[in-house]
């Protein structure tokens, strides 16, 4: 029954991919009061994720890993957890050294992924029976795991753990060893299921009970086996009640019916397998094709040829409308059909399963690497019996012929074909290369052009010291800034476009251009935010974007200042009993919303010898570690109480209090500050 192990392991291997590695738990291996993990921003964008769908999957989290919300390791054993359902081992292990070649997390959190990698890494390899490798591979992170704090990731890593290394034990016979392991596995699954009483983690306790009922049938210990399908029988009443998908739950049912059956049939104990058969038939998943192989190989072991033969009608036709892969396990299925098929009588169909399973065996051969060769001797077992037989009986002479040429097409097929998919995967492997590096120049050539789009240099004008400043939390931004120089008139603006990334800078873009360009009219403030409106708020803005705007004319022989606030922040002037304050403004509403806004402006008889600060949102509501803002209060006492001589140092001063601030956390939003010193003396 080991295809029926590998297909259960295939129903959970994504369940413990997405719930195993969408947690953090912080502290030592002192605690003992267990802390479960708070979700973060990249379990919620991998949960709106379709399951299942992995190439969307890998693009949330190539994403996320280029913006630091995740981790390479974590990415690895997403990739791995799919690469184990399609059975391509080779690609698993691939994918697992390369993360594990690139160096060590330097925090906690990306350790737990770290972790998870490597034992992926051995439970690949165990199931390659590279078990000496797996064991070494295993053991190394064995104590690290152990030193965690107590919390339900980590007896989960702990239960996985066990598991491989009592695999591992059970294929190179160290079958003591491997036995007091398998226990401390399903002690560290029961600690789990305590802190966690959901569905899932009883599904994962259920996968890895079943991995020690499979590894003990296969070696045909029997009494032992029944000790663990009494652990299973006790975990499916848990299950029943936590367990809402009735699919899943008649799975798990007929899977138990089996590990059973096989039981009863390895203890000889004919009349239970029937019973427990019967139960078996009553399973939604027995009347399934899927169902009805497993009760061919029932029937199979009870040497009841033509009943197997019958239930093995049209299997390749099955896997063929299924898109499935010829795989080992399938061609396994096949000897079994022609076995039946053969000893029941029926030749011709015999013959025609012979030459699909030559026809099919090399692209088997592919996937299996070292392991292809047990596997092969598995899926020819029946074979190499009937010719034992076959030496007393005359008429037999043919199928040895037929065993013969197999063997022969397999190591011609197997060259030819590794050869040619090995060019292909690496002609495939510099194309996304290729593809990556093109993505990656086209958003810089794009934030160049966005940063030329902003003046770096300002007006030389006598009395007037001016200074401003963007920097985008991503590769592009949105926010803006701009002036445009009139003679003795400056034009001032300063926006923030409602999103991030590429669609707001190119609204970005198109906000700067109409600013400029109604700006060298000589229009009033107020005037160019209802023609801005006008422009932007039409139907071409279909996405439904829209720009905070701040737009101020400042007449630099009187000190006037003529301005007009669309939903912006306010800008602090200084002066007064404060020294500075929040300028009190109408704040009209964002540029883009409506098309018929009638904009009002405001002025400001002069601001000679005063301080304009004008900025974007990014700068008061910057966040650190903690997720705490940076504040209107604190950034309000630095301009009152700090000194500085010149526009340039208040934009540097407050650019290093909000890094201080942040203290190593990534930027959450674009950040653009604008100052003016108007006749300023110091």
């Amino acid at each position: 029954m080991k295809k029926t192990f590998q297909v259960l392991i295939a129903v959970a291997v994504l369940t413990i991919a997405f719930s195993v590695s969408m947690s953090s738990c912080r502290g030592d291996a002192h605690d003992t009061n267990p802390v479960e993990p708070e979700r973060t921003h990249a379990d919620t964008l991998i949960d709106e994720v379709t399951y299942g769908n992995e190439e969307r999957l890998m693009v949330v989290l190539d994403s996320l890993v280029d913006i630091g919300e995740t981790s390479i390791w974590r990415r690895a054993n997403f990739r791995y957890s799919y690469a184990r359902m399609r059975q391509d081992l080779q690609q698993a292990v691939a994918i697992l050294k390369d993360v594990l070649s690139q160096g060590k997390p330097d925090n906690f959190k990306d350790s737990l992924d770290y972790f998870l990698s490597v034992v992926n890494l051995a439970e690949a390899l165990s199931n390659q029976s590279r078990f000496e490798e797996a064991l070494k591979t295993a053991t190394e992170v064995q104590q690290p795991i152990k030193a965690l704090r107590v919390c339900y990731r980590r007896y989960d890593l702990l239960a996985t753990l066990y598991q491989v290394i009592a695999l591992s034990q059970y294929g190179l016979k160290m079958n003591t060893e491997a036995d007091k392991n398998a226990e401390e596995s399903y002690v560290y699954a029961q600690d789990a299921l305590k802190l966690k009483q959901t569905a899932g983690p009883v599904e994962m306790a259920m996968t890895r009970v079943a991995s020690s009922i499979a590894r003990l049938q296969l070696n045909k210990r029997f009494d032992d086996a029944e000790k663990w399908i009494g652990r299973y029988d006790s975990l499916m009443k848990v299950l029943e009640v936590r367990e809402n998908d009735t699919f899943t739950f008649d799975l798990f049912k007929a899977y138990g019916d089996i590990y059973h059956m096989t039981n009863a049939l390895g203890q000889k104990q004919f009349e239970k397998a029937d019973s427990v058969y019967k139960e078996y038939l009553k399973t939604d998943f027995a009347k399934t094709y899927d169902g009805r192989v497993n009760s061919s190989e029932y029937f199979f072991q009870t040497e009841r040829w033509s009943e197997c033969a019958d239930l093995l009608g049209g299997y390749e036709a099955y896997v063929s409308s299924n898109g499935t892969d010829y795989s080992l396990d399938v061609l396994k299925t096949l000897s079994m059909k022609f076995t039946a098929n053969y000893k029941a009588g029926r030749r011709d169909t015999a013959l025609h399963v012979a030459n699909t399973i030559i026809e099919h065996i090399d692209s088997a051969i592919i996937r299996e690497r070292e392991s292809s060769a047990t596997e092969m001797a598995t899926i020819y077992e029946t074979n190499k019996k009937d010719a034992e037989i076959a030496q007393q009986k005359i008429e037999l002479s043919q199928q040895r012929l037929i065993g013969l040429i197999i063997a022969i097409v397999l190591l011609i097929i197997f060259f030819v074909i590794y050869t040619f998919l090995r060019r292909r995967a690496a002609q495939r492997m510099a194309e996304m290369r290729a593809k990556q590096e093109r993505i990656e120049g086209e958003l810089q050539i794009a934030r160049n052009i966005q940063m030329s789009m902003v003046p770096s240099q300002f007006p030389d004008y006598p009395g007037l010291d001016m200074f401003a400043s963007m920097s985008p939390a991503k590769e592009v931004g949105g926010d803006l800034y701009g002036y445009v120089f009139l003679g003795d008139k400056l034009y001032i603006a300063i926006g923030d476009v409602s999103g991030k990334g590429v669609p707001a800078s190119l609204f970005m873009a198109q906000a700067t251009r109409l600013f400029r360009t109604l700006a060298a009219q000589q229009m009033m403030p107020a005037e160019i935010c209802t023609r801005m409106n006008e422009a932007l708020s039409g139907d071409d803005n279909e996405s439904g974007m829209f720009v905070t705007f701040w737009l101020g004319l400042l007449d630099l022989k009187s000190g006037h200042l003529d301005f007009c606030n669309a939903g912006h922040n306010p800008p602090i002037i200084g002066g007064g009993e404060n020294h500075a304050d929040f300028l009190e403004m109408i704040p009209n509403a964002p540029i883009g919303l409506w098309p018929d806004m009638e904009y009002e402006g405001e002025e400001i008889d002069t601001i000679k010898g005063r301080l304009l600060f004008v900025y974007t949102d990014g700068l008061n509501e910057a966040e650190n570690l903690q997720q705490e803002q940076f504040g209107d209060d604190r950034m309000l006492d630095i301009l009152r109480t700090a000194h500085f001589d010149t526009a340039h140092q208040v934009i540097d001063g407050l650019k290093a209090e909000v890094e201080q601030h942040r203290n190593g956390a990534e930027p959450n939003d674009d950040l653009t500050m604008m100052c003016i010193f108007y006749s300023w003396k110091i």
